[in-house]
């Protein structure tokens, strides 16, 4: 579901519920003066009260994480200062959500902001993510905001055509920039990994190369890990 899809989704489908009970329902009258206003009837006011209570359903639950660098030390475990911080599964509640936590051009230095499917931590020990990859983006400081947007509604809107193979997305701000990471299931599936990465850069609109690393490479390599796929 594209951004614009999803911002008019629930007006959208009040109009022609709207429409359709119209067409079933009696004749206009015809002597009514221009500017006038019809009186709605007790159906037509039950239905709106009704609609405005409606949530549509995403095709998954998702659940957002925040790692932040203040609760860390060097006696702290890797990943224990990493919290659940909301869970929602219609479009109404990631908006309610989003709108309401920090973008990542306002996060603090050393952050991670996760979004990943229920049920699926954000850690390369978790079952689903353990044999995955990763592709990266990186951006100038401050300038993630949009794509990081545009990332989650792809995700949540099931845009991509593997969109099975996600995991989920995390959004890492550092002190040279910002850096945005696509996790997927299985990185030997190449077929896969790689429409994905074309499609994320499609959405984005993001003009500069982008590598997938195995997570089994970063974790054996860190900082020296290639880069398996590039598109």
């Amino acid at each position: 579901m594209a951004t614009a899809e999803m911002e008019r989704t629930t007006s959208f489908d009040a109009a022609e519920k709207l429409k359709a009970a119209d067409a079933g329902g009696g004749e206009v009258d015809d002597e009514l003066e221009e500017g006038e206003i019809v009186e709605e009837s007790n159906d037509t006011a039950s239905y709106l009260g009704k609609e405005i209570t409606v949530k549509h359903p995403l095709e998954h639950s998702w659940t957002f994480w925040f790692d932040s660098p203040n609760a860390k030390s060097r006696q702290t475990a890797w990943g224990s200062s990493r919290r659940n911080v909301y869970t929602f599964s219609t479009v109404e509640d990631f908006w309610g959500a989003y709108n309401n936590i920090h973008h990542p051009s306002k996060l603090v230095m050393g952050a991670n902001f996760h979004c990943f499917k229920h049920k699926i931590e954000p850690k390369w020990e978790d079952p689903v993510c353990a044999n995955g990859g990763t592709w990266k983006m990186n951006f100038l400081k401050g300038k993630s905001d949009t794509s990081w947007l545009y990332t989650l509604l792809a995700m949540i809107g099931h845009q991509f055509d593997h969109g099975d193979e996600i995991c989920g997305a995390v959004v890492s701000v550092r002190s040279k920039g910002e850096k945005i990471a696509l996790w997927t299931k299985n990185a030997a599936n190449e077929t896969a990994q790689v429409s994905i990465g074309k499609q994320w850069k499609q959405f984005l609109d993001y003009s500069d190369s982008v590598g997938f690393i195995f997570h089994d490479d970063a974790k054996r390599l860190d900082r020296s890990a290639k880069n398996r796929y590039t598109v």
